[in-house]
């Protein structure tokens, strides 16, 4: 038992396994809850698509994706079509089969060179491993977008904002003639960030795993404004998958539903506000993970500007789910062996998200609270004067 709690512990603190939101979900009671009898769900095909693009999208799920952005003001989903996928990486897939393929794949031209993939540094350390996860012939990972020469030449750049694993609010780097961009948005949400305005791009991701904390749940959706870019993804999810999960979308609507509710006092009193319990608890995580950094001297982390949040309107700061943590020692040149090796403490070090620098490394600060404190116990350890451990 004790060396699966630490397993889970390492683990949970290098993948933000979002287990934080658990205490909510569980006051939440019966409006969170779904019952699905055994021969519900049997058919490939929904049981009500409401004549969207995507053939396997449940309405239901579509009309509370429409009501939750709509209620936190985050995305623009008006004359947009929505795209459901297995978790937003499946989505991401799609949106970079759906930019490079042609019309008619018979007709397109293998012998040309696959389109570059990029992302501004430090970029979510999957982007790599799932863009050349099929090693197509239509698109290749091509690094560090500030690095990135176009040469006027079509390119896919990624854009994360709020982005993994720094925080911070992010916009195209290239900006060539050629470009085309996917926003990565799965944390902008108000627990993490200031919802500053409705976000409208040509392709937009979301997820439930961050939005609600339902990561097991695995499903995401796309905004897109392109009718043809929206039938490309979904012929892509319907060759690879079939579709989505009906069960998952439906329980999925359910959820999002009781987060809309919590915000208009409609109901959930005993749990209140989702995104309010969010940002309560990560606001007073990151205070104490800074009174930490700044009592031992060993660690520093991002500051981010204050700015106006239209969904609680107030003006605060972020406090992203990932700390970004930066080692001051000066004798320890890799942070992540530092952490890992004195620390036991499972963390993914800054060459994961394209950094030279190995002074960097993020940690998951969504976790259950007993496995918080434990972090900031082994953080606090650390001397600002030398590598070893404090009595």
């Amino acid at each position: 038992m004790v060396i699966n709690f630490f397993y889970c512990f390492y683990r949970c603190c290098c993948r933000g396994d979002p287990t934080m939101f658990v205490e909510y979900w569980k006051k939440a009671g019966e409006k969170s809850s779904i019952m699905i009898p055994g021969w519900h769900n049997l058919s490939y095909f929904p049981n009500n698509n409401g004549g969207n693009v995507c053939w396997f999208l449940e309405k239901e799920f579509s009309d509370e994706v429409k009501k939750l952005h709509e209620s936190v003001g985050n995305a623009t989903t008006k004359d947009r079509y929505i795209v459901v996928g297995t978790g937003s990486t499946q989505l991401y897939q799609a949106a970079l089969f759906a930019l490079t393929s042609t019309d008619d794949d018979n007709d397109h031209d293998y012998s040309s060179k696959p389109m570059d993939v990029v992302s501004a540094v430090p970029y979510y350390s999957s982007y790599p491993a799932v863009t050349d996860l099929l090693k197509s012939r239509l698109y290749k990972w091509g690094g560090d977008a500030y690095k990135f020469d176009d040469k006027n030449e079509p390119y896919i750049e990624v854009v994360c904002s709020p982005n993994n694993p720094d925080g911070h609010t992010m916009e195209p780097v290239v900006n060539g003639n050629g470009g085309k961009l996917i926003y990565d948005l799965a944390y902008y949400w108000p627990q993490y960030t200031p919802i500053t305005k409705p976000a409208d791009h040509d392709i937009m991701l979301f997820t439930v795993s961050k939005s609600t904390g339902h990561a097991g749940t695995r499903v995401g959706w796309a905004i897109v404004k392109d009718e043809k870019i929206a039938r490309k993804m979904t012929k892509f999810i319907e060759i690879s998958t079939i579709g989505v999960s009906k069960d998952s979308q439906y329980r999925a609507a359910t959820i999002m539903r009781a987060v809309t509710e919590s915000g208009q006092s409609i109901s959930l009193q005993l749990a209140g506000n989702f995104f309010e319990f969010g940002k309560t608890i990560l606001v007073d995580r990151w205070e104490r993970l800074r009174k930490v950094a700044a009592e031992n001297g060993a660690f520093s982390l991002p500051k981010y500007p204050k700015q106006s949040c239209n969904y609680f309107g107030e003006i605060r700061e972020a406090h992203p789910g990932f700390a970004w943590l930066k080692c001051n020692l000066e004798n320890v040149e890799d942070c992540e062996s530092l952490i890992k090796g004195n620390l036991n403490i499972l963390v993914r070090g800054g060459k994961n998200f394209g950094m030279d620098n190995k002074k960097y490394v993020r940690i998951s600060l969504l976790d259950h609270e007993d496995k918080f404190q434990i972090l900031l116990d082994r953080l606090a350890t650390v001397s600002s004067s030398s590598t070893k451990i404090k009595a």
